[in-house]
Parts: C-alpha cells; structure tokens; sequence
C-alpha cells in the first residue's frame, strides 16, 4: 500500500514527485502514489539483471536503447503538460527505439517495450494497474515475469490500440521471441537463476524395506 501523502483535489502530478525524499521510491500512476521502498528481493534483481543484459547485448550498436530502474517515464495524458503528467513510473526494463523521447530526466512518452518483474508486493499493480497504463500509452509489447513460479505473461497491442489476450507461459525451458523485434530470442533458462536443491528426509521412524515394528 502507498504510504500517506495527503490527497491534492487533482491528483498528485510529476511537479509533486520530484519535490518527494530522493532516498524513497515512488511511481505515480493517475494521480495516485505508489510506495516502492523497501527495494526488490534478490531473485527479483536478478532475473531484471539477466533480461536487461540479453537486452543490451542485443541491441548494442542499434538505434534502440535499454535502461532499466530506477529510470524515470513521465506519461502525460492528451492535454497535460510534462511537469503537470499525472503518471510516472519505474519500470524494471524497456526499449525505447525514438530518440525524441530521451532526455536528461529519463524517458519523455511511452517505450516501444516493457517488462517488470514481479514481486508480492507490487504484483496486482503490474497486473491491472500498470497494464491498463502501458495499454492507454501504446507501448507495443508488455512483459510481466514471475521470478519464484517461473510464469511469463505477455501482452501484445493490436488492433485499435488495445492488448490482445493474456499469453501465459511456462518459463522452464522457454525461449520466447519479442515480436516488435525480430531476431531478439529470449532464453529464460539465461534468466531464472538455478533451483535451490531441495532435501527431503524420511519421516521418523521410516524404514525403507523393513517391517516398521522391527528397528
């Protein structure tokens, strides 16, 4: 849940966000606050890490450019102004391919590709909340990637600027293309770190190939 900051009439703006602590993190998404502090686990960075350095590699020497948070998107709504855009946000990873939308502060306008990484925390967030931003703004492709159940959800624009239906994917074994770039194959066994071996012990008083009332 946000922390407290006190409801303005309209809505907070990005006018609002930056006068914030620099020590916490915050997105704004139509007006409304969203706590980011404490910062992810470490499966979370780890798998944003992996993805943002397919990335890189992929596109180095390309038009389009990576980044990755903690990175400023400003989205304004038609008719809002860039210190008074009512949504800023953080996502884990994007492409950005027009050069118009970099400047000093981040990212001006939508990325032509985003993914997050989820966390309990922030998890209904990236599934309803961003979604529904990413869809309005047209960011051609979204990603969500669950780094413990190893699902990747993905969602496509189409026709009329909506999302298409969910593509839910087992992420053991996965390698998934972007279709907004083709040629650019995700391998997801480069991106989950390995399982945690899991010991089982027999039960107390067990004996495998005995008769349990002889010790």
């Amino acid at each position: 849940m946000p922390r407290e900051k006190g409801k303005p009439t309209k809505g907070f703006t990005y006018s609002d966000y930056l006068a914030w602590p620099e020590d916490q993190r915050w997105e704004v998404i139509d007006g409304a606050p969203f706590d980011m502090t404490p910062g992810p686990e470490t499966a979370h960075q780890e798998v944003s890490s992996n993805l943002h350095g397919i990335l890189w590699a992929f596109f180095e020497g390309k038009p389009c450019r990576v980044f990755s948070a903690p990175f400023d998107v400003r989205l304004p709504k038609r008719g809002e102004t860039e210190d008074k855009a009512s949504s800023v946000v953080q996502p884990d990873v994007m492409v950005v391919c027009d050069p118009a939308k970099i400047d000093v502060k981040g990212i001006l306008g939508a990325p032509d590709f985003i993914i997050e990484v989820l966390s309990l925390s922030t998890a209904s967030k990236d599934h309803i909340i961003k979604r529904a931003l990413y869809e309005r703004h047209g960011v051609k492709e979204y990603w969500l990637v669950h780094p413990l159940d190893r699902i990747v959800t993905v969602y496509r624009l189409v026709a009329k600027g909506r999302f298409g239906p969910a593509q839910i994917l087992d992420g053991e074994g996965l390698k998934l293309e972007i279709s907004h770039f083709p040629g650019l194959l995700v391998d997801f066994s480069r991106v989950f770190p390995p399982k945690p071996k899991v010991v089982r012990e027999a039960p107390r008083g067990y004996f495998s190939g005995q008769d349990q009332d002889h010790p």
